[in-house]
């Protein structure tokens, strides 16, 4: 089974998240990444719950319909909140890059 692009995204921050050397650039690609990778997420379940609440107020309305959006919710939410915690997690790492990049170049005497 092919991985999907969202679940190499998030292996990907995993990698990163366990001190791979990575530069500012490619930080913040893969903060914009998993930022957008969330608001995807959150929208699409959002979406499900949505149509759930249409089904169950829908009488004939087929179980099956209800049981595919209650999987595919399900499926999504592990995603979600694995993707925002790697997220935090990034946010933090990304300060001190910065931080340390600046802390270089105020004491690069090359840059003064």
């Amino acid at each position: 089974m092919d991985e999907t692009p969202d679940l190499a995204l998030v292996a990907r921050l995993r990698v990163v998240l366990g001190d791979e050397l990575i530069t500012e650039t490619e930080l913040r690609s893969l903060l914009e990444q998993a930022d957008a990778l969330v608001r995807t997420l959150d929208a699409q379940i959002a979406g499900s719950e949505s149509r759930l609440t249409e089904l169950n107020d829908d009488p004939d309305s087929s179980l099956t319909e209800i049981a595919q959006e209650l999987q595919r919710v399900e499926t999504l939410k592990p995603t979600l909140d694995e993707a925002r915690s790697l997220l935090a997690d990034l946010e933090p790492r990304a300060r001190e890059l910065r931080t340390s990049w600046l802390l270089n170049q105020a004491n690069d005497p090359f840059t003064r």
